[in-house]
């Protein structure tokens, strides 16, 4: 069994959607404990910003004139589709920033997406088990003031329920700026209640992509 978990926060020794991420990703050794877990860092090992137009660009002339550069990009852009077909499930820790898609994250979905096997034509995740762990800073749920202002969420369900086919769940902590921020100090018992449910929902999401990875290598 192979669990592939990515990690696009910028603060690793800080980040709460690592947390909830190391919570899921020990549910899943708990019904797997000799299984590999293939890890990609995106804050410790960032998908270079040019990779993705190079592999693009190099579809447009013939293999023996791509530069070194565009053949490194396709090189990558295969290791992290293996990565992604090779998994039985997979968790997607990725935090909202300035109120968008991580840009490491975008950079390396972008990549992974050029791989012929993971595109809309291709079938290789379909069904795949998987977790999505997205932490916000403040609190855009539906009656909040800034409610609409987090333009992440939606965007990640897309491509990883819609375009790739994941069996995906979500796990999401709001406010995590509370007790940092001393803007936010009058939400205390609200940001804890969402942190206790965050890390209910991460437990019982493990629980969950596990049992389904099971079932499915029967």
């Amino acid at each position: 069994m192979q669990l592939f978990r990515l990690d696009a926060s910028i603060l690793p020794s800080t980040s709460a959607s690592r947390s909830l991420a190391d919570l899921v990703e020990a549910e899943w050794l708990s019904t797997h404990p000799h299984s590999d877990v293939v890890r990609r860092d995106l804050a410790v090992e960032p998908v270079p910003a040019t990779a993705w137009a190079d592999v693009v660009t190099s579809g447009f002339v013939e293999e023996a004139e791509r530069s070194d550069r565009q053949r490194s990009a396709r090189a990558l852009a295969t290791e992290i589709a293996d990565e992604l077909i090779a998994a039985d499930a997979l968790v997607f820790a990725v935090p909202l920033y300035n109120y968008g898609v991580s840009q490491h994250f975008k950079t390396w979905f972008d990549l992974a997406y050029t791989d012929p096997r993971i595109d809309p034509r291709g079938t290789a995740l379909n069904g795949k088990p998987a977790t999505l762990v997205t932490v916000l800073g403040g609190n855009y749920l539906p009656g909040s003031p800034k409610e609409g202002w987090d333009h992440s969420t939606g965007w990640l369900r897309r491509v990883l329920e819609d375009v790739w086919g994941l069996d995906l769940r979500v796990v999401q902590r709001p406010f995590t700026l509370v007790g940092v921020n001393p803007a936010l100090d009058a939400f205390v018992d609200v940001a804890a209640e969402f942190k206790q449910d965050a890390e209910t929902d991460a437990v019982r999401s493990g629980q969950e992509i596990a049992g389904l990875a099971s079932t499915t290598r029967r």
